[in-house]
């Protein structure tokens, strides 16, 4: 799978009771196929797989196409194992609006039940955090992450599913995360696929493209906060009529022109970056700068830090010291198996023939459970 996000229509209704009922009674016989043929571990691997989390949701009878989908299905595969955590090793924390917030709380408490050593406890916390720091702040795409759900077993294999809603476009995003391909929490961390919809335009910090922009936005604040300034006050003065830049060379003395309004350029958000005065912007960089954070993830760690901060320290980084970011959406297209016009390509034959097989395991093991 590719990595990417998934997007959907916003869904304003509710699931009737009658449905969930239904969803928690089958979300719960499958939840124990599956674990009893293949173990927790590939249960959260497979909950990270967009696609088949997404037709995990259809089988439970949710709308496919709706936001919906993702807190309705967490929330009945939470209620589903509720009780049965510790038998089956796998443990689901957190969800949508407020409950995402109690995440930390019951990922602590659940690895307590688990015997997990404090330290993979912290570290579970951690991965959730910066899991929805990453989502909101690195990648800029202008979905608000109002849902954040944590898979993990006994062994710490760990998945997270998190979504945003941009409410200008009417439309959510999904982001999947999972422990066994996450190599770095800030390059390039997400797994599977898709979406409806790519922006022509986002601010993607996790892209290897943006290393650049990241190694440089920590030697911004490596810096004195009083030199970290002098650049943000360019950018001030010249926000809103940035027709042409002056941009300093680094290791240079000389000044030279960056002009905006060339073809690499057709759109660049500091022509509509906001650079007034911020009492807070300053405060956060002030911390930063007094604080000297090691790396470009502890910098996303630091309290305070959000996506304005981001955004100006990697602006600062392109605009005037010439590291480019990359703007393309990390979106991919939502497709399981290809099509058969080859849209987006052709017909996977080895892995559809591979979701056949993994299905046929899986009602078997459901037609055993009700005879």
């Amino acid at each position: 799978m590719q990595r990417g996000i998934a997007t959907f229509t916003l869904d304003y209704g509710k699931c009737p009771r009658w449905l969930f009922d239904r969803m928690v009674k089958l979300g719960r016989e499958m939840v124990h196929a599956i674990i009893a043929e293949e173990g927790p571990d590939e249960f959260v691997k497979r909950i990270a797989d967009p696609v088949w989390f997404q037709s995990l949701g259809t089988v439970l009878a949710f709308d496919w196409n709706a936001s919906g989908l993702t807190t309705i299905l967490t929330a009945a595969l939470k209620e589903a194992i509720r009780g049965e955590e510790q038998d089956l090793g796998l443990y689901i924390c957190g969800g949508k609006g407020k409950t995402s917030r109690k995440t930390p709380t019951e990922i602590a408490e659940w690895s307590g039940r688990a015997n997990l050593a404090p330290e993979d406890s912290r570290a579970l916390v951690y991965t959730s955090k910066m899991a929805a720091k990453v989502d909101s702040s690195l990648i800029q795409d202008g979905f608000q992450i109002y849902h954040h759900s944590f898979f993990f077993t006994k062994n710490g294999a760990w998945t997270v599913v998190q979504q945003g809603m941009n409410a200008a476009n009417v439309t959510a995003r999904r982001y999947h995360w999972h422990s066994r391909n996450v190599r770095d929490l800030i390059q390039e961390p997400h797994t599977g696929i898709a979406s409806q919809t790519r922006l022509p335009e986002v601010l993607n910090l996790t892209a290897q493209q943006s290393a650049q922009t990241r190694q440089l936005s920590q030697e911004l604040i490596a810096q004195s906060y009083k030199a970290l300034m002098k650049d943000i006050q360019l950018l001030r003065r010249h926000s809103g009529n940035l027709s042409q830049m002056v941009s300093l060379k680094r290791g240079q003395q000389q000044l030279t022109l960056l002009n905006l309004e060339n073809t690499e350029f057709d759109f660049h958000p500091v022509l509509t970056e906001d650079f007034s005065k911020s009492q807070y912007l300053e405060k956060i960089l002030w911390k930063l700068c007094d604080e000297q954070p090691e790396s470009y993830e502890k910098l996303l760690a630091t309290e305070g830090v959000g996506p304005k901060t981001i955004r100006a320290l990697a602006l600062v980084s392109e605009v005037i010291y010439g590291a480019d970011p990359s703007y393309e959406d990390p979106a991919r297209y939502s497709f399981a198996h290809g099509g058969k016009d080859a849209t987006p390509y052709p017909v996977d034959r080895k892995t559809y023939d591979e979701s056949i097989s993994h299905i046929k395991k899986y009602t078997a093991k459901l037609k055993n459970n009700f005879s």
